[in-house]
């Protein structure tokens, strides 16, 4: 029998052997060059670099300040703290009802009874028929006043905004609202129902008989056509009364205490003890926990409700977009709020994007600044730094902020305790809390930190920003 080898198939077999080392063979017996860990949520920053920070020794800073608002201007003035809202007893007397009442002790037990109210746009905050069986004060926002037209149509007879009052019958006699008033923007009020107000009047004869006589009077001066007279001296003569000030310092100044993130890092002994060459794995693991503990840090000095920047600007510095996108023209009203020296804005890339393209649409080019190495947009010379810590919603709306920062400036602070024991970083510390029984490290790593608005106009806020247009 003769054998014929097939030249096809002898060909394949030797064309599969190898004559030499193969790459995945040789990297058994290679060094690989490695990088350290890599973590995707590690951002810029920009508002922690961008503080000032201040040493808080006992852990508490407090900002005093001036009490101060006008007697007589017609408008009411609240303490405003943060987004909480209280009454100034002496404003009450800027109600008709209460313009010649002088009972401080009263006054303040009537502003005791006010509760705070938030109203969306487009709420309807009284109607027009009903009971009107409270008395609401206008804190923030702008309210609609709305009536009967010249034609019978409903129609917007007044716009009202803060310091502005609807209506302060309850306090005197019954009766039912005039007007529908609806929310505008985002308004917070103060309210005063008539039952509450009637606990004060059964306590104070003396309110009592002052409400009873309100508005018996001398009518007010008016002109032929009803509207109220202006009197209007020339030569200078006379002697005209002017508005009082009352000016104190705030007997309640705010106390900030310094907040804490924290976490416990877990590292098994033989991880450190085998693998840590060329790398220490113990250390790349706290690297990478300190990262995530500052990127926390950052969403609390914006997010967080007892310091917050967002939830502790004051009402009077939050303004509203014109017409959803944040345009040039919303960019200049938010530099009016912190016309005193800006610092800088910080929103979100997003924002930024929709900023460029509201710019773009109307033929501007925003001027670029350099600021440590890196190009930032600006607006009239204010960098806009990116911060991805400001929350966009889900109807595709943000805001954007606007500080001026220092002590020196009456801006914005943070703050923070350096010299703390086991310290690792400037008021971070990373404290070995021991091995327990399957042989597992354990380290406390934590963070503390706080911020501080020194006076309210330290900072602004454009709110309702559409990024998504």
């Amino acid at each position: 029998m003769v054998t014929i080898a097939d030249e096809s198939l002898s060909g394949s077999a030797e064309d599969s052997q190898n004559s030499s080392l193969t790459t995945s063979a040789a990297r058994n017996l290679a060094t690989t060059t490695k990088t350290p860990p890599q973590m995707q949520g590690i951002t810029s920053r920009w508002l922690l670099r961008l503080l000032p920070w201040v040493q808080v020794s006992g852990g508490t800073y407090r900002v005093n300040r001036r009490l101060t608002y006008t007697l007589g201007d017609g408008r009411i003035d609240f303490d405003i703290n943060g987004s909480d809202v209280s009454i100034i007893p002496e404003e009450l007397r800027e109600l008709p009802a209460l313009r010649e009442f002088t009972d401080t002790e009263v006054l303040a037990a009537l502003g005791r009874r006010f509760t705070q109210h938030e109203y969306g746009p487009g709420e309807l905050i009284a109607e027009a028929g009903d009971a009107q069986d409270r008395l609401v004060l206008i804190a923030h926002g702008r309210v609609d006043r709305i009536g009967t037209g010249k034609y019978g149509e409903s129609a917007v007879l007044e716009a009202l905004a803060g310091g502005d009052h609807l209506g302060d019958a309850p306090l005197t006699t019954d009766g039912t609202w005039q007007f529908s008033y609806r929310a505008v923007t985002r308004v917070t009020v103060l309210a005063l129902s008539r039952s509450a107000a009637q606990e004060v009047i059964e306590r104070s004869p003396g309110l009592g008989e002052h409400l009873a006589s309100a508005g018996e009077g001398a009518a007010l001066p008016t002109n032929d056509s009803g509207e109220s007279a202006v009197s209007v001296t020339s030569g200078h003569h006379g002697e005209p009364s002017l508005p009082g000030t009352f000016v104190d310092y705030d007997p309640a100044p705010r106390e900030y205490e310094l907040s804490v993130a924290q976490t416990v890092l877990r590292a098994h002994s033989r991880v450190g003890d085998l693998y840590s060459d060329p790398m220490n794995q113990v250390e790349e693991q706290l690297k990478l926990t300190v990262q995530a503990l500052r990127e926390r840090q950052e969403h609390e000095l914006v997010n967080n409700r007892e310091f917050g920047l967002l939830h502790n600007a004051d009402l009077k510095q939050r303004i509203h977009t014109r017409s959803g996108p944040p345009t040039p023209d919303d960019l200049d009203d938010l530099l009016a709020t912190v016309w005193k020296d800006p610092g800088f804005l910080l929103a979100h890339p997003q924002t930024i994007a929709a900023i460029g393209r509201e710019c773009s649409a109307r033929g501007l080019y925003p001027t670029a600044v350099d600021f440590m190495g890196h190009s930032l947009p600006s607006w009239r010379g204010v960098p806009i730094f990116p911060c991805n810590k400001i929350p966009v919603t889900k109807e595709r709306t943000s805001s954007i902020l606007l500080l001026r920062t220092g002590e020196e400036k009456q801006g914005v602070v943070g703050l923070h305790q350096t010299g703390i024991p086991d310290e690792y970083e400037p008021s971070l510390s990373v404290r070995y809390m021991g091995i327990d029984d399957r042989a597992v490290l354990k380290y406390l790593v934590s963070a503390y930190y706080s911020a501080a608005i020194l006076v309210p106009d330290a900072v602004g806020v454009l709110e309702d920003v559409q990024v998504g247009h």
